[in-house]
């Protein structure tokens, strides 16, 4: 290969995050309402009749599909279908900082505000309930965070003999931290909490 073609090839490369084609993507929003005179933070109870995390809380969202425009609008149309809204009544969206999960997904979460809550009607085969808790209480509730480690487990014909170190290898370990948030009765895990400890991170700032 000539060096001018070289040069046109990385010249023309847009970088991205290596292996990312292969990743499943997903659009979430945290949905914030004014409530009693203050914000407040909405979530939803997934349906029991849900195959994946039934009963879990979560914020609307899912898989980004072809026919989105783009991030913000496959969280939007998410959520239009969850609480049964309509697309007027979403205001002011923003994005979050976007993260890759440890399970091969790249998630886009977006923070908007719910200018009519009184028209929510939430889709029964996807939300088995919803409910909001006031931003303070979050703020002033700081999650408890525990820890869960990884170990690398190579396949059974892994080729050892052909790295250095072999049967030894010093396999470099890997951890996630796994927020809880508790209110009353309500605990708020996993990508969720971890969104909303994020966004609580920027409203302290």
């Amino acid at each position: 290969m000539e060096k001018e073609d070289i040069l046109n090839r990385l010249r023309n490369h847009r970088p991205k995050i290596l292996g990312s084609e292969g990743f499943s993507k997903y659009a979430v929003l945290l949905p914030l309402i004014e409530k009693d005179g203050e914000t407040h933070i909405l979530f939803e109870v997934r349906s029991l009749e849900l195959r994946r995390q039934p009963g879990e809380i979560c914020f609307p969202g899912g898989r980004i599909d072809p026919q989105d425009a783009d991030e913000e609008s496959a969280a939007i149309r998410e959520t239009i279908e969850e609480l049964g809204i309509r697309k007027e009544d979403i205001s002011e969206a923003f994005p979050l900082d976007y993260f890759i999960s440890a399970f091969g997904m790249i998630i886009y979460p977006y923070a908007a505000f719910i200018k009519r809550p009184e028209h929510i009607s939430p889709n029964p085969e996807e939300v088995g309930e919803i409910f909001t808790v006031p931003i303070h209480f979050f703020i002033n509730n700081p999650p408890e965070v525990y820890r869960v480690n990884f170990k690398a487990e190579p396949e059974e014909n892994f080729p050892l003999e052909r790295i250095a170190g072999g049967g030894n290898y010093n396999w470099q370990t890997r951890s996630m931290d796994e927020h809880f948030y508790t209110y009353g009765n309500k605990v708020i895990w996993g990508l969720t909490a971890r969104i909303l400890s994020h966004y609580i991170q920027i409203m302290r700032q």
